[in-house]
């Protein structure tokens, strides 16, 4: 099948690392993939590498009429069956296929991730919802069940060439080290896994991301004395490698879509912690897989942490729980197979298969 995925995108993100993943994943899974994307060194050189073919184009404001017929252009010349869009701003630039195209007709697809204003989707045909929650927003603003699926994201288990030495970081051997995963932002609460950090003289944390957040989380660490324990590793494509060096992932989010970092998680065997923000809670089971506490609650956090940290035999229960979600519903193959059956069910259900 011929599938164009369009992202715009940020600097850094994990839409922006799923929008790769997926589209490196189907390309391997034998459909013929081209993407759409902002200039971005780390993302165009992973797809490039991956011997896809990589648009670049600006995603400027409202006055940026070149991406939309640069799209156009792109679709007319590469006549997908399917063109899927990654978050609001790709999906306003995707035109609904029609005659005057002169090539087969293709369906627009929207991945939802987080419940956007359905305005910005008025091109989309069809939509992928992340989340149950997700899937009952789009429903509820008039979306119809014959238009909608809900498929989770996959997480990608990479092959750690290069194990991650903490020594490297500073970090003693045999401290506990918890992981905080993603974008520097106020949404992640790192701020938060900071203040636990201080409440805990214990334990040693990494924050591994890059994002707006930086210098504000910098002035945190040194104004709490805590540059020896507490250190931002900046953004890693080694995710696999930093999730093996951790005792604990700590995936607090205030504001989190999905999350795909707890499925990361899971697939490494790291032992997990999340806040009750809307992803997570929807796939986490308290006691079972992970651990879940309220959002922006140090004591509780702390109290999670204290638990993993202090009770191994839990720690180890819920890593194999987890490896054994991650295997039965969060692959890369059961998921891009999810996606493929999509796409030929909905071609199927306009008479174009």
């Amino acid at each position: 099948m011929k599938i164009l995925h369009i992202m715009a995108g940020g600097k850094h993100g994990g839409a922006e690392t799923a929008f790769v993943d997926m589209s490196i994943a189907m390309h391997r899974a034998d459909q013929i993939i081209e993407v759409v994307t902002r200039p971005n060194d780390v993302r165009v050189h992973a797809l490039e590498s991956a011997d896809i073919k990589v648009h670049r184009l600006p995603f400027g404001g409202k006055f940026d009429f070149y991406t939309a017929w640069q799209i156009r252009r792109i679709i007319k010349r590469f006549q997908p069956e399917i063109v899927q869009g990654w978050m609001s701003r790709a999906c306003q630039h995707i035109p609904q296929w029609s005659k005057r195209m002169s090539i087969p007709r293709y369906l627009t697809v929207a991945r939802f991730g987080t419940p956007y204003k359905l305005k910005y989707y008025s091109n989309m045909q069809y939509f992928v919802a992340l989340t149950p929650d997700i899937q009952s927003y789009l429903e509820q603003g008039g979306i119809a069940k014959s238009c909608l699926t809900q498929i989770p994201n996959f997480a990608e288990v990479e092959w750690v060439d290069t194990p991650i030495h903490r020594a490297d970081f500073d970090t003693p051997e045999k401290a506990t080290l918890v992981l905080g995963l993603g974008r520097l932002h106020p949404d992640k609460a790192f701020d938060t896994l900071i203040d636990v950090a201080a409440k805990l003289p214990d334990i040693y944390v990494w924050i591994a991301g890059e994002g707006p957040q930086r210098a504000e989380l910098e002035q945190q660490i040194a104004r709490l004395n805590l540059t020896e324990r507490v250190k931002l590793l900046g953004w890693r494509t080694d995710r696999a490698a930093v999730l093996q060096a951790a005792d604990i992932c700590a995936f607090i989010s205030r504001n989190e879509g999905f999350g795909t970092v707890f499925i990361q998680s899971w697939a490494q065997q790291t032992p997990l912690l999340v806040s009750n923000a809307d992803g997570p809670r929807q796939f986490v089971q308290h006691d079972m897989d992970g651990l879940i506490a309220p959002i922006d609650d140090v004591e509780a956090i702390a109290a999670g942490i204290e638990r993993l940290r202090k009770d191994p035999e839990l720690a180890n229960r819920l890593s194999r729980n987890g490896f054994k979600r991650f295997q039965n519903g969060f692959t890369k193959s059961v998921i891009v197979e999810a996606y493929i059956d999509y796409y030929r069910a909905i071609r199927q259900q306009e008479a174009l298969d």
